[in-house]
């Protein structure tokens, strides 16, 4: 299901994904089987999602960024591409990010540029991914 109130560019979405209301999705994006693609969400071109992900409310994911089946990303979770972000910076240096398997990512997390997040790995709400999470472990947020 693609609701109408949303802008679906590309041809490349996977059969039983549904995209609600108020998305965004470039023409090169890739969405696999079974996804769920919350309201207000943005998918920028050179993305690529897996099966059976869900991405909650409010998430934007931009080049660079590759989601492997199974995993679950909180509402507002935030995920950059670039290290030293400016307007029309000629020297952009894209850093890809890495979702793998089964991971959880919990709302409003900050994942930065060029961090893999593990096979099954869990990150709490609302934590700053500045560095790798390995396979089967958690982050949690210190305050």
């Amino acid at each position: 299901m693609i609701h109408h109130l949303s802008d679906v560019q590309s041809k490349n979405i996977g059969k039983d994904t549904n995209i609600w209301q108020y998305c965004v999705i470039l023409p090169d994006a890739r969405i696999g089987s079974g996804c769920n693609i919350c309201s207000h969400c943005f998918i920028e071109n050179n993305v690529t999602i897996g099966d059976n992900v869900t991405i909650k409310n409010g998430v934007s994911l931009y080049d660079g960024i590759t989601i492997e089946d199974d995993v679950f990303i909180g509402p507002n979770a935030v995920f950059c591409n670039d290290r030293y972000p400016k307007s029309k910076n000629k020297n952009f240096k894209l850093e890809p990010v890495l979702i793998k398997k089964g991971a959880s990512i919990g709302a409003n997390a900050t994942i930065l540029p060029g961090v893999t997040i593990g096979k099954n790995a869990l990150i709490a709400a609302g934590a700053v991914v500045s560095k790798d999470i390995p396979d089967n472990s958690k982050f949690i947020k210190k305050s």
